[in-house]
C-alpha cells in the first residue's frame, strides 16, 4: 500500500474516533438525513405501492377496448353498434370463444356512487356495471366468498379491501348505492389490486338505477391467441365511426396508474429536496465544528509530513459516514414503520383507491443517494478548509 492511502486511512481513523466528542453535532446531522430520508421514503413508497396496485392482475389475454381517445375508463364511451359488431364477427375480431361459441365480451360502465362506512363516513367508490362473462375477464380475480352475480338482479360483488373498510364480514348483507339497496352476493380477491375497490354488479341492473340507459364506456374481451389484439384493431376500425382503442389489460392498468404516481412523486421530491438543503446546511455546520475540534490535530500530522490530500479525505470521509448512518437509520425505520401500511387515494372519477404502502429496494437505494448527496455537500467545504488550516496559528491555538 502506497503512501497516500495509508495517510488517508490514518486520519480517517483518527477523525471516527473523535465522533463521540461531537456527539450532539453529529447526532443533529445523522437525525436531519433521517428525516430527509424518511420523507422522500414515504413519498416514493406511496407512489411504488399505487403503480403496484393497480398494475396487479393485468392480464395479456385480455383486452380493454375504450373510445374518444381516452386512455381512462371514467372518460370513455363506446357505441353500442360496436359491441354488436365485434359479437358478430366473433373469432373473426380476435375475440375467444366460451363453450357454447359465444364471443367472449362484456360490456362494462362505471359509476360513482357513495358507500357508507361503519362510522357512517361516506366514501366514494367505483360501481362497475358488467356482463356475466365481466368477472371471469379481470385478470387475476377469483370469488373468495359467495357466489357471481345472477344476471338481470340487483347482487353485487365486492372487494375485499373495500368490504373489510365498510365492515362487512360476509356476504349476505345489504348495501345501499344510490337509490337502491343491493344485495352482496359476494366478496371479490385480486391479490391486493384495484378490483379490490371496486363493486360490480349486473350491467342492466346498474344501468336502470342510475339512468344511464344504452351507456357503455368499455369493453372487455378475451383475446384468441397471440395475435388477437392485432385483429381486434382490425375489426374496430369498421366498427364504428367513433375512433376505438384496443389495448391489453397489462397495459391498460399501467397507464391508469401513470398520472396518479406522477403527481404523488411531483410533490415528493420537491418537499424532499427542499428539506435537503436544510439538512446540508446543518452537516456544513457538523463538518466545520468537526475541523475546528482537530484544527491542533490535523495540524500537527501536517507539520509530521501527512498531505493536503489525506486531511481533506478525512473529513470528507466522516461527513459520507454520518450520511449513510442517517440513511440507514431512516430507511430502517420507514421500513418498519411503512412497508404495507394501508392508503388511500383518489383514482380517477374522484372514486377511492386503497393500497399499500411498498417499500422496494429501489426507494430505498434512490433515498440513499439523496443522503449521499447531503453528505458530500455538507463534507465538501469543510474538508477544504481542513487542508487550508494555517498551521502555526492551529499549533498555538492547540497549546
Amino acid at each position: 500500500m502506497s503512501s497516500l492511502p495509508r495517510q488517508c486511512l490514518v486520519l480517517t481513523r483518527a477523525a471516527l474516533a473523535g465522533v463521540p466528542r461531537r456527539l450532539a453535532l453529529s447526532l443533529s446531522m445523522v437525525l436531519s438525513i433521517a428525516l430527509v430520508v424518511a420523507v422522500l421514503i414515504g413519498f416514493l413508497a406511496m407512489a411504488a405501492g399505487l403503480q403496484r396496485t393497480l398494475a396487479t392482475g393485468g392480464a395479456d389475454d385480455v383486452a380493454v377496448v375504450l373510445g374518444g381517445g381516452t386512455s381512462q375508463e371514467i372518460a370513455s364511451s363506446v357505441p353500442p353498434e360496436a359491441a354488436r359488431s365485434l359479437l358478430a364477427a366473433g373469432a373473426a375480431a380476435g375475440i375467444a370463444l366460451d363453450g357454447s361459441g359465444r364471443p367472449m365480451l362484456s360490456r362494462e360502465l362505471v359509476v360513482p356512487v357513495e358507500a357508507a362506512g361503519p362510522d357512517g363516513s361516506a366514501r366514494t367508490v367505483s360501481f362497475r356495471g358488467m356482463e356475466a362473462a365481466g368477472p371471469a375477464l379481470h385478470g387475476g380475480v377469483t370469488i373468495a366468498e359467495g357466489h357471481p352475480f345472477a344476471p338481470g338482479s340487483r347482487e353485487i360483488l365486492i372487494g375485499r379491501t373495500l368490504a373489510r373498510d365498510l365492515g362487512i364480514a360476509a356476504p349476505g348483507r345489504r348495501l345501499r348505492l344510490g337509490p337502491v339497496d343491493w344485495t352482496i352476493a359476494g366478496i371479490v380477491a385480486a391479490q391486493g389490486g384495484a378490483a379490490e375497490s371496486e363493486i360490480w354488479g349486473d350491467l342492466d341492473a346498474v344501468r336502470a338505477a342510475f339512468d344511464r340507459q344504452g351507456e357503455i364506456q368499455s369493453l372487455r374481451v378475451r383475446l384468441d391467441g397471440p395475435d388477437g389484439l392485432a385483429a381486434l384493431r382490425t375489426a374496430l376500425r369498421s366498427a364504428a365511426t367513433t375512433p376505438l382503442d384496443a389495448m391489453t389489460e397489462a397495459d391498460f392498468l399501467g397507464r391508469q396508474s401513470a398520472p396518479v404516481t406522477r403527481l404523488i412523486t411531483l410533490f415528493g421530491w420537491p418537499i424532499a429536496l427542499l428539506m435537503a438543503v436544510g439538512a446540508s446546511a446543518g452537516a456544513l455546520n457538523t463538518m466545520m465544528s468537526s475541523v475546528a475540534d482537530r484544527r491542533a490535530e490535523i495540524a500537527t500530522l501536517r507539520v509530521l509530513g501527512f498531505s493536503r490530500t489525506a486531511a481533506f479525505t478525512a473529513t470528507f470521509a466522516e461527513a459520507i459516514a454520518l450520511s449513510v448512518a442517517g440513511a440507514l437509520f431512516g430507511a430502517v425505520g420507514c421500513a418498519l414503520l411503512l412497508d404495507g401500511l394501508n392508503a388511500s387515494t383518489l383514482g380517477t372519477g374522484g372514486t377511492a383507491i386503497t393500497f399499500q404502502l411498498a417499500v422496494t429496494p429501489g426507494v430505498v437505494l434512490e433515498a440513499g443517494l439523496v443522503a449521499l448527496l447531503i453528505g458530500g455537500l455538507g463534507g465538501a467545504l469543510p474538508a477544504l478548509a481542513a487542508t487550508r488550516l494555517p498551521l502555526v496559528e492551529a499549533l498555538k491555538a492547540g497549546s
